[in-house]
């Protein structure tokens, strides 16, 4: 039997997760469900079922994604890192079955499952964004605090953090045959971050690289967001969304931004707020709208149909146009989405993370053009309209793609093995 390992790195992302362990002086991402060493930042609770030693009935990852699909009577839980910094973390919310948790019980609930599969290692390296809350650094500062703490509970005796856009500069590092400048994008599901650092061969296992991290930077705008944008651009004004009602009223706006919203969904189905929209059917000029917002709302089909968004916005992200099935919510409802109207959408949040961009470059004092490589990793750099808008910035510089969901835990596993080597 191999010995527990002593230590380990978890890149806990907004929408997928990540964890290294050492291996035979080096380190490995271990594999999180069978054949996969990434799994969906997701929990299922199940309505129905007895607690045990670790709590209440639960799915992880796809078997929690896969629960909710196939309708079990439950909540899926996702988005969970962009609870952090705010008052929800302390807050109870409904899981089904008459059960409650709080969302800091939530995100122990998934490292505890992240350590179990790491071997229960006492020591770890987590990944964190630049900033979990944009301009409020007392809550980026609290979010910190309350990650740590969700990973002291389930057992985790030493906690230390990395930023994750440098950990994946570190994983550049592996592949450098020279010293460079590298701005590392690393654009997720709840956050756009960047890094200016100095790599290269010699720099490789030096521990004390505050150096070399030229400046970081960072803004709360990523996935997630672009979902909503096509959600609310592309899917919801077939439910009324923007629509003027006989009296030239528009119909109010407040329930699709919750829809589109994946940790406010299930507010939409509180039961007074249902009622209320069942009356609202006289401020619709087109009552199918109407009758397509009642279906969600009674059938609780809004997670559904924030995933059938995410969908359109993965087939658009290659430059084509494409369709959305909405036949659950009304038979023979399929929608058309352009690139042109997904660019529409994700517009100002697109232009809002290229600056960014540049903001760290200037923080670092330099320009553009002494940017030597663009290192792109996490999911949202897959969207082919923000890395060539992103690239066309810094012409001179080469263009490398990492492992989109790997790269940063790669990183964070190179760190911890210089961190606890000597321990």
């Amino acid at each position: 039997m191999n010995a527990a390992p002593r230590f380990c790195a978890i890149d806990f992302g907004t929408s997928n997760s990540a964890v290294a362990v050492p291996d035979a002086g080096t380190m490995r991402l271990i594999e999180l469900e069978p054949g996969q060493r990434t799994m969906p930042t997701a929990v299922f609770y199940f309505a129905e079922g007895r607690h045990d030693a670790d709590g209440p009935p639960r799915a992880f990852g796809r078997a929690a994604v896969a629960a909710y699909v196939d309708g079990h009577d439950g909540r899926l839980m996702r988005s969970m890192k962009s609870i952090l910094g705010s008052p929800l973390i302390e807050q109870t919310t409904d899981v089904g079955g008459g059960r409650g948790a709080k969302y800091s019980d939530i995100v122990a609930g998934y490292l505890k499952r992240l350590r179990r599969l790491a071997g229960e290692p006492p020591r770890a390296v987590l990944g964190r964004p630049v900033f979990f809350v944009d301009g409020e650094p007392e809550r980026d500062a609290a979010a910190q605090t309350q990650l740590e703490a969700c990973a002291r509970a389930v057992g985790f005796e030493e906690v230390h953090f990395q930023y994750e856009p440098i950990a994946a500069a570190f994983d550049f590092e592996q592949r450098a045959t020279r010293e460079q400048i590298v701005l590392v994008a690393d654009i997720g599901g709840g956050t756009s971050d960047f890094s200016l650092v100095r790599v290269g061969p010699e720099r490789m296992q030096r521990l004390a690289r505050r150096d070399d991290i030229l400046a970081s930077h960072g803004v709360h705008i990523a996935g997630t967001d672009f979902d909503r944008h096509i959600e609310l651009a592309g899917l919801l004004p077939e439910f009324g969304y923007r629509a003027l009602g006989p009296t030239g009223r528009e119909v109010p706006s407040g329930i699709y931004f919750d829809l589109a919203t994946w940790h406010l969904i299930n507010t939409c189905y509180a039961p007074l707020r249902v009622a209320e929209w069942r009356g609202m059917k006289s401020w619709f000029n087109d009552v199918r709208q109407h009758a397509r917002l009642m279906t969600v709302l009674e059938e609780r089909l809004g997670h559904e149909l924030a995933a059938r968004a995410e969908g359109a916005k993965i087939d658009i992200s290659g430059g084509a146009d494409t369709t959305v099935d909405l036949s659950h919510v009304e038979r023979g409802l399929v929608l058309p989405l352009s690139e042109r109207l997904a660019v529409a959408a994700l517009r100002a949040d697109l232009d809002r993370i290229i600056a960014t961009a540049h903001e760290t470059v200037a923080l670092a004092g330099l320009k553009a053009d002494q940017v030597d490589a663009l290192y792109f990793t996490g999911g949202s750099t897959g969207l082919r309209l923000l890395v060539d808008g992103m690239a066309a910035g810094f012409p001179q510089a080469a263009r490398v793609t990492g492992d989109r969901f790997a790269s940063v835990a790669t990183g964070l596993g190179l760190h911890a093995q210089r961190l606890f080597a000597a321990a």
